[in-house]
């Protein structure tokens, strides 16, 4: 015994390397931007909300809001458990998800509550829900699942266009009934085949028709509803956008109160609780259009914080993404900060009139009890893929 002790001593002695200490990293940073998200949306929906809550619920000026906290807490909740989850277990499902996708969709098309004469809302029992909040989630595990399973395959044309079939079925029966969560699952797809692959020419082509289309949509869009590919109404959007003036007393009416509100806010804004916009002036102000009301009571001061804020949470997705421990978690990031950051500017140009009317929300801050649920669960996955780095001490 003495021999081996005296041998450890002198092992000790002479510098022998000890073990590492090796702990999990868990990004507070990014949970703590979620809290401070999911409560300043909680606010914002109480102010942008409450006249309209008084008239319609009996005088239950926190109505949407109170809806809006119990579900965010219970996502929260679910987002916590989730993170404590090897993300590795959820690619058990990618392919399950990506079939019940279907089935959802073509359910909601057939037996889909009609909101706005589109069926976008399915019942079941008491709950209803909106089932592509569900199919971004799946497509997103699914596209990781075969993206990692190719790997430098995925650089050859034939793959590439094999990941973006996968998408397509789905993203055309979802952008049947909703414009904008298909142009938002289009673009999941865009970022996350963007990273993964060397080939960059193409989607830079794809960048510069975006623009073209933009720059000609009138025209375009006049071209597509003569040859029946577009709807009336998704033209009419095209011209609101154009020209609101001409259309103020019918869909300009939304846009030049949300500019309104943009334009009276100031600097500093007229102070939380203030807005007159809301007062029926701006439609569902507390949904697609809250970024408006934002401006107004808090400024451009709070219309650039909030801004700030959702940069940081695209940084620390881009800092985790890097230092995940494989493909699969990477992928499963950046498909999360695809959705998010393609989100965000979507609903910030439509407000400013920077591209046509889609009705996409604002994440974490516009009301919405599907929204806010899955984006914590995605969250979740998120912080699942953090709390698998390991810190070495």
């Amino acid at each position: 015994m003495r021999r081996l002790v005296g041998k450890q001593e002198a092992r000790q002695e002479q510098g022998a390397p000890r073990k590492k200490k090796v702990r999990r990293f868990y990004d507070y940073s990014l949970l703590f931007t979620i809290i401070f998200l999911t409560v300043f949306g909680l606010i914002m929906i109480y102010s942008a909300s409450a006249p309209k809550a008084q008239i319609l619920y009996d005088g239950d000026a926190a109505y949407f809001m109170k809806r809006q906290a119990a579900i965010a807490f219970g996502g929260f909740v679910l987002m916590l458990i989730i993170s404590k989850i090897n993300y590795h277990f959820f690619a058990r499902f990618a392919f399950f998800s990506y079939g019940l996708s279907y089935i959802l969709m073509i359910a909601v098309s057939l037996f889909g509550k009609r909101v706005n004469g589109k069926r976008r809302w399915l019942e079941v029992g008491p709950l209803s829900f909106q089932p592509t909040e569900f199919v971004k989630i799946a497509l997103i595990l699914v596209l990781s699942v075969v993206i990692t399973q190719m790997g430098r395959k995925v650089n050859s044309w034939r793959n590439i266009l094999y990941v973006g079939g996968l998408a397509a079925p789905l993203a055309l029966l979802v952008t049947a009934n909703n414009l904008s969560s298909g142009i938002i699952i289009c673009g999941i797809v865009f970022v996350m085949l963007f990273v993964a692959t060397k080939r960059k020419l193409v989607f830079a082509a794809c960048m510069g028709g975006a623009g073209f289309l933009l720059a000609f949509a009138g025209p375009i869009g006049a071209a597509l509803e003569a040859v029946g590919i577009l709807q009336e109404y998704q033209l009419s959007r095209i011209n609101v956008w154009l020209n609101p003036e001409a259309y103020a007393q019918e869909g300009g009416f939304q846009v030049l109160q949300g500019l309104y509100a943009i334009g009276s806010g100031g600097l500093m804004g007229k102070g939380l609780g203030e807005s007159i916009q809301k007062m029926g002036f701006v439609p569902e102000a507390q949904n697609d259009m809250i970024f408006s009301i934002i401006c107004e009571e808090l400024g451009l001061f709070g219309a650039v914080s909030v801004i700030l804020i959702f940069l940081f949470m695209i940084y620390r997705f881009m800092l985790i993404a890097s230092n995940a421990p494989d493909l699969f978690g990477a992928l499963i990031v950046v498909g999360v900060m695809g959705h998010i950051a393609i989100q965000v500017i979507l609903n910030i140009a439509v407000v400013t009139n920077t591209i046509p009317n889609t009705g996409i929300t604002l994440p974490f801050i516009s009301y919405g009890g599907t929204s806010v649920l899955f984006l914590m669960m995605e969250m979740g996955m998120v912080l699942s893929v953090s709390n698998q780095i390991k810190l070495e001490k």
